[in-house]
């Protein structure tokens, strides 16, 4: 990759990594479903005017905006409202890599090989070593949101490997036009219409300035950054500097909120990263390609791997303004 290819790859990780305290603090603005859903309203508008119509059958666009917009945002705003430390957040979130596996073997036929299968159990290892520690220091219902999180981003992967979208900027910016009005039923549902308008009618400066960053830069930017690289480079070069968006994210955590960062954390990050590493150097082996009537292999496009979605970040839980939901609901967006 050419110097200015890898600065940007790094910037778009940075960006992703320091999302999770932007969410963090987002959190003490607005209610996590109607943040969610705000989110995405801003990044699919006006941008739905500018990127020409879909280039993807709508069956995906639908798909994925459900699996990554309402199930893995909702849970994972949600999971950091209910306590889960951003830092962290951006970390689990990593084991998206083992979830991507198992269902791309299900769904896809990709059969992991052996370094592949050793790279995931050890990067479980790493969330096990990382659940004892939140365990220890927090609510494991907000790690358990965080799994689900994890596990409903995989799917979204699949689905977006299935899709194939030319056009990762157009395809993206379509999709978030779908999360957004089953997160405000969510938010009306599980927080309230009096919560909502309260959040809306305190909006500030700096509330605004948060919800333009999780929706232009790591969204818009960060997807359309993400997608330019993958057009460019081959996914194998691109993809491992993801990576370093646990890196930054529990960096930026410790030097803006101030979340410590224990010896058992060190160690899941360690296990985690260099597990999801190793699964993601090594090759899938996939079924055998279907005949056609005459005899001849069926030959189809092998998509490249979905870039990563921005993380969140953790935030303290002493601000007035943000009371805990009555129910949690069932999957909430981000």
């Amino acid at each position: 990759m050419r110097p200015a290819h890898v600065c940007l790859a790094v910037l778009v990780a940075a960006v992703w990594g320091v999302n999770f305290v932007v969410i963090e603090v987002g959190l003490d603005h607005f209610p996590p479903l109607l943040f969610s859903a705000l989110r995405f309203l801003v990044a699919a508008l006006p941008a739905v005017f500018f990127v020409g119509r879909p280039k993807v059958a709508w069956k995906w666009i639908v798909g994925v905006g459900l699996a990554l917009g309402v199930a893995k945002f909702g849970l994972l705003f949600v999971g950091m409202d209910a306590g889960m430390p951003a830092g962290l957040s951006s970390l689990v979130l990593q084991v998206q890599a083992v979830f991507t596996g198992f269902f791309a073997f299900l769904a896809l036929g990709e059969r992991p090989g052996r370094l592949r299968v050793t790279g995931m159990v050890i990067a479980l290892g790493g969330i096990a070593v990382a659940a004892v520690d939140e365990g220890e220091t927090g609510p494991l219902t907000a790690f358990a949101l965080l799994m689900g999180a994890a596990a409903c981003w995989g799917v979204s992967n699949v689905l977006t490997r299935k899709a194939s979208p030319p056009d990762s900027l157009n395809f993206m910016v379509w999709v978030s036009t779908v999360p957004v009005l089953p997160l405000l039923a969510l938010s009306l549902l599980f927080e309230g219409p009096s919560r909502d308008l309260e959040a809306l009618r305190s909006l500030d400066w700096q509330g605004a300035g948060i919800i333009v960053y999780v929706a232009w830069v790591t969204t818009v930017f960060g997807f359309g950054a993400w997608g330019y690289l993958l057009r460019r480079h081959p996914a194998s070069t691109v993809a491992p500097f993801s990576l370093l968006v646990p890196v930054f994210g529990m960096s930026s955590a410790a030097l803006v909120l101030d979340e410590s960062v224990s010896g058992l954390r060190w160690c899941a990050a360690a296990l985690l990263v260099g597990g999801v590493a190793l699964a993601s150097f090594a090759r899938a082996r996939t079924a055998p390609a279907p005949l056609s009537r005459s005899g001849s292999p069926v030959v189809t496009a092998t998509p490249a791997p979905a870039p990563a979605a921005p993380a969140a970040a953790p935030r303290p839980r002493t601000t007035a303004s943000r009371t805990p939901s009555t129910a949690t609901p069932p999957s909430s967006p981000r």
